[in-house]
């Protein structure tokens, strides 16, 4: 099973945000932010610390493929 997170990248085009200011915003690593950019796995803490911080849910930010 894999994942997308192509609706991610589409958020923080629409709240003109970057990469690095969502990893400030919702203290996620570095790390964790290259795993999401390589569609890889990452925790579950990961992915509601940046629906907290982007005020969103889940499916606003991932798709499973």
């Amino acid at each position: 099973m894999a994942v997308s997170y192509n609706k991610l990248w589409k958020l923080l085009i629409d709240k003109k945000m970057t990469k690095t200011q969502l990893v400030e915003k919702a203290k996620i690593s570095t790390n964790a932010m290259a795993h999401l950019g390589k569609n890889e796995d990452v925790s579950v803490e990961v992915l509601v610390k940046i629906c907290k911080a982007l005020d969103c849910s889940i499916e606003d930010i991932m798709d499973i493929v």
